[in-house]
């Protein structure tokens, strides 16, 4: 699946994912490809990227949104650190 993860500040991350992990409202939840159509508000925490080249991308935020349609992912985010 397509990723885009913006901060307000600058583009933090684009490419391909096999596995999202994030930090919900309510906990964690993953996205994979595929997913249902969504649109979630994000908490404090670490949002991984697992790519299909077998590397992890880690990044913490204090809070966000994401929006899944058609096989593509949007993450727009806050207190970013990597």
């Amino acid at each position: 699946m397509d990723i885009s993860i913006l901060s307000p500040d600058k583009p933090i991350f684009e490419g391909k994912a096999k596995l999202l992990t994030l930090p919900g409202l309510d906990g964690l939840f993953q996205i994979m490809d595929n997913h249902a159509p969504l649109v979630a508000a994000l908490g404090t925490g670490v949002v991984k990227v697992d790519q299909p080249n077998g590397e992890s991308l880690n990044i913490n935020i204090s809070n966000g949104f994401i929006e899944v349609i058609n096989n593509s992912v949007s993450l727009l985010v806050a207190g970013v650190t990597e």
